[in-house]
């Protein structure tokens, strides 16, 4: 079975599609053979990987639903072991249908235990909220990763979420860990970036990776070209720190294994 890792945070435009898409780039170059799942109605780590999300395809929307198997939804990317399995503006109605579902926390998780068995690693790009979506995606996850942007505010939300995966794991998923909290746009200019970083280091010690992601245009770049950045720009700094992140992650991946 593959290993699920979430990248989830409540709050928006800290960094969680072109984390999960670089990741599972890097993974997928490392010979992992990677799915990501698009849980974000907004659609964009369909968008960074040049998928065109106004063709009539089968989404994540129904594959929530049980309306689609998780195998027609599959779009292959053109990076060798790298598919996806895109998103749909419906998804943001999906809140309401899955209200009335028998066992609606587990809808995803049941999609993926009757398929996924030929991946290595699956991530989840959730949305930033925590509905009945993200919590369907928490409740099918082994882990998640949590990318925080180096702000004032940062750590105010990230607590918020962190007592929410703790909830989750006491009443859906015991084994749900916290594989690691990744800081995102630093920009070593700013005085800020280092305080937030201190915070962060200082509250959740050894579960911040020791990769930071700066703030690089080459990132901000990359989406509207259809790419993940590793792609679009191999050499610059946002694509090596994620190569770095990535090494990070599969050996946390080890350790959490091994437990």
């Amino acid at each position: 079975m593959p290993r699920i890792l979430a990248v989830a945070n409540r709050k928006g435009g800290v960094g969680k599609t072109t984390t999960a898409v670089n990741v599972a780039t890097a993974m997928a170059a490392s010979g992992k053979k990677v799915l990501v799942i698009d849980l974000d109605p907004q659609g964009n780590a369909s968008t960074s990987m040049g998928v065109n999300k106004k063709g009539r395809m089968a989404s994540t929307y129904e594959v929530l639903l049980g309306e689609c198997s998780l195998t027609k939804a599959v779009v292959w990317t053109e990076i060798p072991n790298f598919s996806l399995v895109p998103s749909s503006p419906d998804l943001a109605g999906a809140e309401i249908e899955l209200v009335d579902m028998e066992n609606r926390e587990y809808a995803l998780k049941k999609a993926l235990a009757k398929e996924a068995v030929n991946y290595d690693y699956i991530l989840i790009d959730c949305p930033p909220s925590l509905n009945l979506v993200t919590i369907n995606a928490l409740v099918a996850a082994d882990a998640v990763i949590v990318p925080l942007q180096c702000e004032f505010l940062a750590l105010e939300g990230i607590t918020d979420l962190i007592r929410n995966i703790n909830q989750i794991k006491k009443k859906f998923n015991p084994k749900l860990a916290l594989q690691g909290v990744v800081l995102t746009m630093y920009d070593k200019r700013n005085n800020l970036s280092q305080m937030v970083e201190d915070d962060v280091r200082q509250f959740f010690g050894k579960k911040v990776y020791d990769t930071v992601i700066p703030r690089n245009v080459r990132i901000s770049e990359a989406p509207s070209h259809g790419k993940p950045v590793l792609l679009y720009d191999f050499k610059c700094s946002g694509s090596q720190a994620y190569i770095s992140l990535t090494g990070e992650v599969l050996k946390r991946e080890k350790e959490l294994m091994a437990c």
